[in-house]
């Protein structure tokens, strides 16, 4: 997971948005044109501007003439107010406001019952007007300028079931000053599209707070949480001895340190990415009952994720370097510092997110500066060997493996149209994409874990996806389920909601977290 700026969608997405013959009369085949070199799919960023067709739109974004407050100031004589009439009066959803081709963010908003109040980017809804007389909405926060924003949506048409589309203003201190459009779909996918290949066990609450990310080993489930407000996260463990009725054994933080993101294990050590102290030791030789050990390499760090390879521990660290941390953990309760990678980059926000390591090659999700492969054969000396990027990118999460004789990446962001993709990384001074798979714009991959040829994704709202990828160049979804519960009483409106977390340890089960939910357990895919 990342800040709320981003949650909030600030920043701007840019985008770019054979033949052959015969001669019959002298029966002689003729030469084929020389095809094109085939050069795989195009880079078109994550997000492609598409304008809804409502007719409520201003000609001039910059002159609106409509108000916040009064919904009959929204001109709808061209949309479909009937169409509106259906929509059913709750229900989560992500949209995507346009001012125009260059200024597009996302948003999520609930429409609101009398349990489950409305909201609009995480903030009480201001007025609400979901009925058979349109569909109307007004939510407002306060910007760090102290400003008061407030957007009013008027919906105009329902394209297809589960999805709005139509016109907003923004109104700054009460003052009209900018409209656009907005499409916005209902994050209940489940209602939609059934489940299938992937069949549900267990599901357990994880009391601490937000849950993002969980390891399997000796027999328990390990999962981190990030705090929520002034409610602390931390450590929380499960006997997973019976997949159908898992037992929650330990539940811990430390004074001041229990924002928690991530979590691995090698042998007796337990590795978990603290937003205070760096790497925590845990010695788990009684799985049931962590022992604290010490925390590395000691003094004030925020590492966001932690990746063990062999005898090697990646923990990668946004602040306050910016750097990649390489420990020895031959023996695994004594992790040895042997290098601190720092890749040069052009954008001074972009920091490593995630890695994975691969064959003495470093992949690391370095945000803002695109996908980075680092020679980590020496750690004296890491030279970065190449890059991809593209314009807009949030490089977040990655699985690397070999397919017929190649190095393949699969590479995902986190961001709103945040999708898969798939990589030839066997020359990293010239990495070549091969596919992609794009799920709804509104939604955002998070992270993933490949076993063999298949890929186990969490994609947020669009909940656990499995893919067959023997030819990477045509993922197959093979298995799909959505763990997101738009009424679960700890769900919002973020971007952020839904499967976030999986491990896929090969005992026959995969281990989900869910940001609302907790522990989900399901049974691997048959073969």
């Amino acid at each position: 997971m990342t800040s709320l700026a981003r949650i909030l969608g600030t920043g701007l997405f840019a985008c770019a948005l054979l033949s052959s013959g015969c001669n019959s009369d002298r029966n002689i085949m003729e030469e084929p044109d020389p095809k094109p070199p085939d050069t795989g799919p195009v880079e078109r960023t994550d997000y492609v501007d598409v304008e809804p067709d409502v007719s409520c739109k201003d000609a001039d974004y910059r002159q609106p003439r409509a108000n916040c407050q009064d919904p009959g100031s929204f001109d709808l004589s061209g949309c479909d107010l009937a169409a509106l009439g259906t929509v059913e009066p709750r229900g989560t959803y992500q949209a995507l406001l346009r001012y125009n081709a260059e200024s597009v963010f996302g948003a999520g908003f609930r429409v609101g019952t009398q349990d489950l109040p409305g909201t609009f980017l995480g903030r009480p809804l201001v007025h609400q007007q979901v009925d058979g007389s349109g569909f109307f909405l007004t939510g407002e926060y306060t910007a760090q300028s102290g400003n008061v924003q407030r957007y009013a949506l008027a919906g105009c048409r329902v394209p297809e079931p589960g999805r709005i589309t139509g016109c907003f203003v923004r109104c700054v201190n009460g003052t009209p000053d900018f409209s656009g459009t907005f499409d916005a779909r209902r994050m209940n996918w489940d209602q939609q599209a059934p489940p299938h290949g992937i069949r549900p066990v267990s599901e357990s609450v994880v009391s601490r707070r937000e849950p993002v990310d969980v390891y399997v080993t000796k027999g328990h489930a390990y999962v981190v949480s990030l705090n929520r407000g002034t409610e602390a996260g931390g450590l929380s463990v499960f006997d997973v001895a019976d997949k159908l009725r898992p037992v929650l054994v330990a539940n811990l933080n430390l004074p001041q340190d229990s924002n928690w993101n991530g979590v691995w294990a090698k042998g007796d050590a337990l590795y978990v990415a603290s937003a205070s102290s760096g790497v925590i030791v845990y010695d788990i030789s009684r799985p049931a009952d962590p022992q604290y050990v010490r925390s590395l390499p000691g003094g004030p760090l925020n590492v966001h994720t932690v990746f063990v390879d062999g005898d090697r521990l990646y923990a990668m660290a946004p602040s306050p370097n910016r750097e990649t941390l390489l420990f020895d953990v031959a023996s695994p309760l004594e992790p040895r510092l042997l290098s601190r990678i720092v890749v040069p980059r052009e954008n001074e926000s972009s920091y490593p997110h995630d890695a994975f390591a691969y064959q003495d090659r470093l992949y690391i999700n370095h945000a803002q500066s695109g996908f980075v492969v680092v020679d980590v054969t020496r750690p004296e000396n890491t030279p970065v060997l190449g890059t991809y990027a593209f314009a807009g990118q949030f490089s977040h999460a990655s699985a690397v493996g070999t397919f017929g004789g190649r190095t393949i990446a699969f590479e995902g962001g986190e961001r709103y149209g945040a999708h898969l993709r798939v990589l030839d990384v066997s020359n990293p001074a010239n990495i070549r994409l091969i596919a992609q798979v794009q799920l709804r714009a509104q939604t955002s991959i998070h992270n993933m874990v490949l076993k063999g040829t298949r890929l186990y994704v969490a994609w947020y709202h669009e909940g656990v996806r499995v893919f067959d990828v023997a030819d990477p160049e045509h993922p197959r979804e093979i298995a799909a389920f959505n763990t997101f519960d738009e009424f679960h009483p700890n769900s919002t409106d973020s971007l952020y909601q839904g499967a976030i977390g999986m491990r896929v340890p090969g005992d026959g089960y995969v281990y989900v977290v869910d940001l609302s939910r907790g522990l989900l357990v399901f049974e691997e895919p048959a073969p």
